[in-house]
């Protein structure tokens, strides 16, 4: 039997550095059940034991809650590239406090305070060190004032640490690179923003940064998804206070100019503006060409323009929805 069971795993027991099977060697059955009490794969079929003496993988403790788990847990924060160490470092705080809270003895306090020097040395001993360290530091904060997400702001903390390692930032302005990497990750991620907005926010040169924006893509080889008009309206909308039907006309409007060809050649903010312009009309939300123009970035003539257009071409007469 103990051979037959060990003729068994070697049958089932998958080579090294391939994905392991779950089909029975003997009946060709799927069906394989999983025992984690006695650590064995038995197949639902015939009843061959695959497997014994597996290893669980997971905690030896149990939570009954996220903050109780959150207190037995023993791994740190995952890597993160916004950090310019990825936060692999340790910290010393600041307080000259034990874990009790009882304040430390002069000797321990002018060790921790020699500990503490040499701890910040070593974070940032080099020039790429110190290069990241301010470099996330902009990013954080122009991420902050623009409103970006944290996945979109991981991207761009990558495409910035691929840019030193191509010595794309030697002889530019670090607060330029952040804020050209942060527009890609924007664009990339399909959450676009205008590049006024990223360039007003950074403090940058708008010509400045859309020399940066095209040395990445030059050296990094990024693909960039075309632009939308769609990407652009639940932000001009909620900056707007529309309502969702307000929306999903505008998309429905921007759909049908995509099918006809409308949105070739044209930008996208400026058609993105006027469909929600004739949506506003359309539904009664009304809101004037300043208002939406101011939000999209655009002047008044390009929404009034492009809105002609959308009503000449789709045959929408704005004043009968009234």
């Amino acid at each position: 039997m103990d051979r037959a069971r060990g003729d068994a795993q070697e049958r089932a027991s998958p080579s090294r550095g391939e994905p392991e099977t779950q089909t029975c060697p003997e009946c060709g059955s799927t069906g394989v059940v999983e025992d984690i009490t006695r650590g064995e794969r038995v197949c639902g079929g015939c009843g061959l034991v695959l497997s014994d003496h597996r290893i669980d993988t997971g905690a030896e403790w149990r939570a009954f809650s996220s903050e109780e788990a959150d207190a037995r847990s023993r791994v740190g924060a995952p890597l993160r590239y916004t950090v310019h160490d990825k936060g692999l470092s340790t910290v010393i705080d600041w307080r000259d406090r034990d874990t009790s809270g009882r304040k430390l003895s002069p000797t321990r306090r002018s060790e921790i305070y020699r500990l503490r020097k040499w701890q910040i040395r070593s974070r940032v001993h080099s020039s790429m060190d110190r290069n990241l360290a301010q470099a996330m530091s902009e990013l954080e904060r122009l991420a902050s004032q623009l409103g970006i997400p944290k996945p979109i702001r991981e991207l761009a903390a990558l495409l910035y640490r691929k840019s030193i390692i191509k010595k794309l930032v030697r002889g530019r302005s670090i607060e330029a690179m952040v804020a050209a990497t942060l527009y890609a990750a924007c664009r990339i991620r399909k959450k676009p923003r205008p590049l006024d907005e990223v360039a007003d926010a950074s403090r940058v040169d708008k010509k400045k940064l859309g020399q940066c924006y095209r040395l990445l893509l030059r050296s990094l080889a990024i693909k960039i998804p075309l632009s939308s008009p769609i990407d652009y309206i639940s932000r001009f909308a909620s900056q707007l206070s529309l309502s969702s039907p307000v929306q999903l006309r505008t998309v429905e409007i921007l759909q049908r100019s995509r099918d006809i060809g409308l949105t070739i050649g044209r930008d996208p903010l400026g058609l993105a503006a006027a469909a929600i312009y004739v949506a506003s009309i359309m539904l009664d939300e009304r809101r004037t060409q300043r208002e939406i123009a101011e939000v999209a970035r655009v002047t008044e003539v390009t929404v009034r323009n492009r809105y002609k257009e959308i009503v000449r071409k789709l045959g929408i007469d704005t004043m009968a929805q009234i």
